[in-house]
């Protein structure tokens, strides 16, 4: 009997340095993983902000200005004035729905009724 307990002892040991071993690695490999998904973001974000730089240069008031200037002749483009904006109030929204009140439902406790 006390044989018997060294030899399970002995195989529990052993299977859990087995799992242990097998999770060391699995932790290595997410953690090898995780460092090469964070170096990637790190490089995305450098070059979202480059393009965002590009984008705004591209952008510029006075480029735009000259461009539309160059190619007037084809786009015929012209600078945007406040009159050419509606108001508010000529915005037509739609109609709200009308209310169904011809059945009318009484939800007050009655005297005598309730708790």
């Amino acid at each position: 009997m006390r044989n018997l307990m060294f030899v399970l002892t002995a195989l529990a040991v052993i299977g859990l340095a087995v799992w242990a071993y097998r999770e060391n690695y699995r932790t290595q490999h997410a953690i090898k993983e995780t460092e090469r998904l964070q170096q990637e973001i790190g490089v995305a974000r450098s070059r979202l902000a480059m393009l965002r730089a590009e984008w705004a240069y591209l952008n510029r008031p006075d480029r735009l200005r000259d461009l539309t200037e160059l190619n007037f002749d084809r786009l015929q483009l012209l600078p945007l004035r406040p009159d050419q904006f509606g108001k508010v109030d000529q915005v037509s929204y739609p109609p709200l729905p009308k209310l169904d009140l011809s059945e009318i439902v009484d939800v007050s406790s009655q005297p005598g009724e309730g708790p």
